[in-house]
């Protein structure tokens, strides 16, 4: 029988009258590091394969204690579903919660994907209980940065498939079709340049950007190739950029995994992000 070094256990907090359910992974040893786990989409506190439960287990075998929770009106939590942007309530007393049931904490760091990271730096720049972030994959989603992502990713790397090819040389390819989806695809990609000072004001980009700013703390991002929204995300980095002094270092340590999906659905991609993640906090510890 294997012996575990952590334990597990389910939690519910309140959050303005409505139960919020959680499960608390915790090391053997009492912990001083805490990682709270935001979810992205519509997603629950296990994840996409698992995804959540395997890296809390990983990160409180390694001495860290984890939290992660359902946001009100998914899974087991009550209330109304909310968008990342509404979710400052649901973290802020899931921090409260944290902190109580693991009082040897010094701080928290917040570790979200997808959209749940955004909802990460939003809250971060408020909260003093935070002292570190892990942005899996970051959302920054608009019209033209979506456009722009697919032509400079998608279209390339399909330019140079054998799939794309094969179908041409046997007559299956439907190229006017192609043709009127990349002409629609540059007039969404005309509107602005991604990171750029002349997006329109309070655009979601330019409030990640002023959060992130304004957090100042330590960052680690993670990348996934093969992934349209972390493309996206990266692409605000232009040279020179606001945005460029912030996803490089000194400001943030960065994990690119060249080959991985949205939600680094392999054990390898997964224990990759799991090791970085471990390296990172063990580098921190005070």
């Amino acid at each position: 029988m294997e012996v575990l070094d952590y334990e597990e256990r389910a939690c519910h907090f309140d959050c303005h009258g409505e139960r919020l359910v959680g499960v608390l992974s915790l090391p053997a040893a009492a912990p001083t590091q805490g990682i709270l786990m935001l979810v992205g989409g519509a997603q629950y506190r296990a994840g996409s394969h698992r995804q959540f439960t395997l890296l809390a287990r990983a990160f409180a075998a390694a001495g860290i204690a984890v939290l992660r929770f359902d946001f009100r009106g998914m899974g087991d939590s009550e209330g109304e579903q909310r968008d990342f942007e509404s979710v400052g309530a649901d973290i802020d007393c899931a921090l409260t919660h944290f902190m109580q049931e693991v009082p040897g904490l010094a701080g928290v760091t917040l570790w979200g994907l997808c959209d749940g990271a955004s909802a990460a730096l939003l809250h971060a720049a408020h909260d003093r209980r935070v002292d570190g972030m892990v942005l899996v994959n970051p959302w920054a989603r608009t019209e033209s940065g979506q456009a722009q992502a697919y032509l400079r990713h998608y279209y390339r790397s399909h330019l140079f498939s054998k799939a794309l090819w094969g179908k041409i040389l046997c007559g299956r390819f439907d190229a006017a079709g192609a043709l009127r989806s990349f002409i629609a695809q540059l007039r969404r990609a005309a509107g602005s340049a991604p990171g750029q000072d002349q997006d329109a004001p309070q655009s979601l980009p330019d409030r990640l950007r002023q959060a992130y700013e304004r957090f100042g703390g330590p960052v680690l991002l993670v990348l996934c190739g093969n992934d349209l929204t972390a493309r996206e995300f990266a692409d605000l980095a232009v040279p020179g950029s606001r945005w460029h002094a912030l996803q490089y270092p000194p400001r943030s340590e960065r994990l690119e995994l060249a080959d991985a999906n949205h939600t680094f659905s392999t054990r390898d991609w997964r224990d990759q992000v799991a090791a970085a993640v471990i390296t990172w906090m063990r580098a921190r510890r005070r």
